[in-house]
């Protein structure tokens, strides 16, 4: 029969205690950990300090926007209204800017013919973001900065820039236009010749 080995003796605790402590002593994280007491600082750790970048600007909080919903809208000589930007026009809202709580606008305008110059060239600009008109009927001829004139007829699309200078010169009795505005609400500015 093997004997068994007797139980190894244990060093007193008093001993155990001051092998750890050296041991601790010893362990670089300790020393820094230490020496970061010792200093009587008011500052928050490095881990936890806000960086500040040098030359970035803060990214933007970007705001949820609202659920978009679906927009339809038949024709019927009846929406058209004479409630929009121009007195010589006929607005027909496609319902976008509700559906887009502001986001966009989109509607069908009708020129009242026959063309009157001197109420309708009048230089403007709109303050958008985004603005595009696409012929539907009829030709239209208008004046824009940087451009000239320029006669659009069914089927043409043009876009203006925020804020580009134009004005409407002329237009046939039967013109239609589509016309797509981003944001909904906007200011237009008349400016004198």
């Amino acid at each position: 029969m093997a004997k068994k080995k007797p139980p190894r003796k244990s060093k007193k605790p008093a001993a155990r205690a001051a092998a750890k402590s050296a041991a601790q002593k010893k362990s670089p994280a300790r020393k820094v950990a230490a020496a970061k007491s010792t200093t009587k600082s008011t500052t928050k750790p490095t881990a936890r300090r806000t960086l500040k970048s040098k030359g970035r600007a803060p990214a933007p909080v970007k705001r949820a926007r609202p659920k978009q919903r679906v927009a339809i809208s038949h024709h019927r000589d009846e929406d058209f209204k004479a409630d929009g930007l121009r007195a010589y026009a006929h607005y027909r809202d496609l319902g976008i800017a509700d559906a887009t709580h502001g986001l966009a606008r989109a509607h069908v305008i009708r020129l009242i013919g026959p063309c009157n110059p001197e109420e309708v060239s009048k230089l403007h600009y709109h303050d958008v973001e985004f603005q595009m008109v696409y012929v539907l009927k009829g030709w239209v001829k208008s004046y824009m900065e940087g451009v000239g004139e320029t006669t659009f007829q069914t089927g043409s699309s043009w876009t203006q820039p925020p804020k580009i200078r134009h004005l409407i010169m002329d237009y046939s009795d039967d013109v239609e236009l589509l016309e797509v505005i981003l944001p909904a609400d906007f200011e237009t500015k008349e400016l004198t010749a």
